[in-house]
C-alpha cells in the first residue's frame, strides 16, 4: 500500500493535472471575489467559469505526457483523445445546459411575480463554458505544466 502511494504522488501527469485544477479553481474564486465584491466558497469546487478547471485538468495531463512520452506514444493518443471530449463537452452540451437553466429561471421568476409558483429551486446556470473559459484552462494548463517539467 505504502508503494501505491509512493507510486501516486511521483506520478508528474497527474500531479499536474491536480495542481492545474486546482489554480483554475482559486482563479474562479479570485475572479468572482473581484467581479462580485464577496467571497464565494462555492466557487472553489462549483462548475463553469472563468478558467474552466476541466479544461485545465485534461490539457494539462495531455501537455505532461506528450513531453515524457512524445506525441508519437499511445498514451499521448489517449490523453489527447480525453482531452478533445472532455473541451468539446465543456463547450457543447455543458454550455447550452447552462443556457436552457438561464431561461428556465428566468420562466420560474416570471411565474413566481405573477403569483404561480411552480418552484423556488433556481437551476444551476454555470455549468459549461465559453470557448474564452476553455482558453484560460488551456494557458492555466501550460503554464502549470512547464514549471514542473
Amino acid at each position: 500500500m505504502a508503494q501505491f502511494f509512493s507510486d501516486l504522488w511521483s506520478n508528474v501527469p497527474l500531479i499536474c493535472a491536480a495542481v492545474s485544477w486546482c489554480v483554475a479553481q482559486a482563479i474562479k474564486v479570485i475572479i468572482s471575489l473581484w467581479l462580485d465584491k464577496k467571497l464565494d466558497w462555492r466557487r472553489c469546487f462549483g462548475m463553469g467559469g472563468m478558467p474552466s478547471s476541466h479544461s485545465a485538468f485534461v490539457f494539462s495531463l495531455m501537455l505532461s505526457i506528450a513531453v515524457r512520452e512524445t506525441v508519437a506514444s499511445p498514451l499521448f493518443a489517449l490523453a489527447f483523445a480525453l482531452a478533445a471530449v472532455v473541451i468539446y463537452d465543456a463547450m457543447g452540451v455543458r454550455r447550452e445546459t447552462g443556457k436552457q437553466g438561464e431561461v428556465l429561471n428566468q420562466i420560474v421568476s416570471q411565474v413566481l411575480v405573477e403569483g404561480k409558483p411552480i418552484t423556488e429551486k433556481q437551476l444551476k446556470e454555470l455549468v459549461g463554458h465559453t470557448p474564452l473559459e476553455v482558453a484560460g484552462g488551456v494557458l492555466v494548463a501550460t503554464v502549470v505544466t512547464l514549471f514542473f517539467i
